[in-house]
């Protein structure tokens, strides 16, 4: 099968649509770009659907490349037919196509070959043709010197026998049948365990069953990591008597000698063989289920904290708040970089809150503060009190903002770069203020799975979370768009088409030549040529430009459409930028061609509308209720203002101003069922919740949602 026919069948899109996407991704063309620029090719698709067409295309490689291994393997063996060939090419999933493989397998030293090597196989064909009357006679002719007694030759072929079952594909796809539709996993803790502290948040599980195919994605990962910690052992079953029924009425023909030796092997084939095979496989499909679902789960998250509520560019004042080592504070100014720093120390053990708020005052003074933000780790609701006390010149709002990863960022590579000169403590306060500044611009430069919002992302297949991941960051830097003249390496690098190394080409030219008088001298940049540029252009901002298209999402291979619409609108491109009465006058079918048509001008119009509008929305002061300070002061009953800090299959975990997260669970959302929670908050929504159940030896808050 060919790779069109593949992914339409996968995908039910038109042909025209993917076998254009096919050649864009072919000619390295990013999903972006596709998406934005190149809509009259696809049709129209979204990121999604091209991403999606990506995902295919990788599956169906990985497939192709396996079948030639296989047909170079069995072409070494002398054993290619042109019946083999065909079945392996044909093959349309992996499974399918080991199973084809399975006889021919290079296997280490099993039963059924020792078996072979004592010349026991005729004796098994003679069973299997299952025509023998005399069977104790028959088998008594292969006695020799490796095989003792009649029983041993029996034995053997016995064991032939079973793998010939093994590698029978009706059989294993049966069995697969009835683990998906009927198997069970079940989960019991090793004894030596159950008191043991760790094993404790794995409680649930010390004793627990359910439908192998209904177990939701969170469960199993929890379960397979109370496993792997050593808490329980897992069992997959299913109904033996009805499988081995079944086996056998697809095997056994007649009623005589050989029927009881067959019904052996198949038992053995079943129990040693089989069973175990084909559990692992199907433990490890629902566990690949559960992987897609939990990043799929963590994608969505990430997307919805990167394209958080920026501040925009104020002036901020940052805390990374302390107790014994006090509180952090750092000034930026509007482009985040670093005026201040020093150490207060309000809170016990020296309890020095005067000078602390004497020093916080002079420095918003000074420094012009627009804003404070205070990271939410320990002593975060401490510092937030002491901050409302002081009695600032001009009014300042007060954010507390998520730490997640800060600790990462301090320590790391890119923080070294840029604050060479400073300690892990003020580079984690700088995060945490930039972090209000532009969240997407901060957070693109900690590796995405420390900033916490996912279930189990240290449990899934990291290859493919990374994956996933930083195709949902590269979507939300090219969602919003970048300033190539302020934007950082980290940021630049998730740029369409520019990737790490163009971004450091990007930053040093620009250190050395000033900043980027328009979108045009982005080709002076070294190695970035027309490919790069053609990818990049229309997701890079300069601001104040000659053109000012080029701070707008038009991409410069339009600029002369733009240029003759104004024309015919006798104006120029400056004068319809925003200007919705005159936008109203275009007639989009009269530039309507085949590199542009409807879907593109569409595009550019909305662009000319609002050009280079940042499509966040714009952060809310917040604050949390200022008599709950540890889970001690819950009480059930209680309505509280509260953050959607992470979002679950099974509800979402909400930050009520304490260390702890309560937990809304699904059930306990809406008043009616809910299939996404998604569709009832979003992440950093500010929300209210009640207090329904307090567990403070564990630790945990149930909470529901307030209509």
């Amino acid at each position: 099968m060919q790779l069109l026919q593949y992914v339409i069948q996968q995908t039910n899109l038109a042909e025209k649509s993917v076998s254009n996407t096919l050649s864009l991704l072919n000619e390295d063309a990013t999903i972006p770009f596709i998406s934005r620029y190149r809509k009259e090719m696809t049709g129209n698709l979204d990121e999604v659907q091209i991403g999606e067409i990506v995902k295919i295309k990788e599956t169906f490689e990985a497939l192709e490349k396996r079948k030639i291994a296989i047909l170079k393997a069995l072409e070494e063996q002398k054993v290619l037919t042109a019946q083999l060939t065909q079945k392996v090419k044909s093959a349309k999933d992996s499974i399918t196509l080991e199973d084809i493989y399975l006889p021919y397998k290079k296997k280490r030293k099993t039963k059924a070959e020792s078996a072979r090597l004592q010349g026991l196989e005729p004796l098994a064909k003679m069973i299997m043709s299952q025509r023998v009357n005399d069977l104790e006679y028959t088998a008594s002719k292969y006695t020799s010197n490796e095989v003792d007694t009649i029983e041993d030759a029996l034995e053997g072929a016995r064991f032939i026998i079973a793998e010939w079952i093994n590698e029978r594909t009706d059989i294993r796809n049966n069995i697969r049948y009835q683990l998906e539709r009927f198997g069970t996993i079940s989960s019991k803790v090793i004894k030596k365990e159950i008191d043991n502290e760790k094993a404790q948040k794995f409680k649930d599980y010390f004793d627990w069953g359910e439908s192998l195919n209904r177990i939701p994605s969170h469960r199993l990962l929890a379960i397979l990591r109370a496993e792997k910690e050593g808490f329980i052992r897992i069992k997959i079953e299913i109904d033996t008597e009805r499988t081995l029924q079944k086996m056998e009425s697809r095997i056994i023909r007649t009623n005589n000698e050989c029927t009881t030796q067959i019904q052996w092997a198949i038992q053995d084939a079943f129990k040693r063989l089989l069973f175990p095979s084909l559990s692992n496989e199907a433990l490890s499909i629902a566990k690949e289920k559960a992987d897609q679902s939990a990043i799929a789960v963590f994608a969505k998250n990430l997307q919805q904290l990167l394209l958080g509520a920026p501040l925009g560019e104020k002036r901020v004042l940052a805390i990374d708040p302390g107790f014994r080592s006090g509180c952090k504070i750092v000034c930026l100014n509007e482009q985040g970089e670093l005026k201040h720093n020093e150490t207060v120390f309000p809170h016990a053990p020296q309890n020095q809150s005067l000078d602390a708020i004497k020093k916080i005052s002079s420095l918003a003074e000074a420094h012009k503060i627009e804003a404070i933000a205070i990271g939410n780790g320990t002593a975060s609701r401490e510092t937030e009190q002491l901050i409302k006390k002081i009695q600032f010149k001009n009014a300042i709002d007060v954010f507390v903002v998520s730490e997640a990863g800060a600790s990462i960022y301090s320590a790391s590579k890119i923080a070294r770069d840029e604050f060479p000169n400073y300690d892990v403590t003020v580079r984690g306060a700088v995060s945490i203020g930039r972090r209000l500044q532009d969240p997407l611009a901060e957070l693109v430069k900690i590796d995405a799975k420390s900033i916490g919002v996912g279930q189990y992302q240290h449990d899934v297949d990291q290859t493919k979370l990374k994956k996933s991941l930083d195709t949902v960051v590269e979507s939300c830097v090219n969602i919003v768009g970048v300033n190539i003249n302020t934007a950082s390496e980290s940021l630049l690098s998730y740029v369409s088409g520019i990737g790490p190394k163009l971004a450091t080409n990007i930053v040093n030219y620009r250190n050395k030549n000033g900043s980027f008088s328009s979108r045009n001298e982005i080709k002076k940049v070294p190695r970035l040529g027309g490919k790069a540029f053609e990818q990049a252009a229309g997701f890079l901002r300069v601001k104040n430009a000659k053109n000012p298209l080029d701070d707008s999402g038009v991409h410069p291979e339009s600029y002369f459409l733009v240029d003759k619409i104004a024309k015919d609108l006798k104006t120029n491109v400056k004068d319809i930028i925003g200007n919705k009465e005159i936008l109203k006058q275009i007639n989009v079918n009269n530039y309507v061609s085949e590199t542009n048509g409807l879907p593109t001008l569409k595009y550019i119009i909305n662009e000319l509308e609002k050009p280079g509008l940042d499509p966040r929305a714009k952060a809310k002061v917040f604050s949390f209720d200022k008599n709950i300070k540890t889970i001690n002061d819950l009480r059930i009953g209680q309505l509280l203002p509260g953050i959607v800090n992470n979002i679950t299959n099974f509800g979402c975990f909400v930050d009520i101003g304490i260390k702890e997260s309560g937990l809304i669970h699904v059930s306990n959302l809406s008043d009616s069922f809910v299939k996404d929670v998604n569709t009832i908050v979003t992440l950093q929504q500010q929300i209210v919740v009640k207090v329904l159940e307090v567990d403070v030896v564990r630790k945990r808050i149930q909470l529901e949602l307030v209509k």
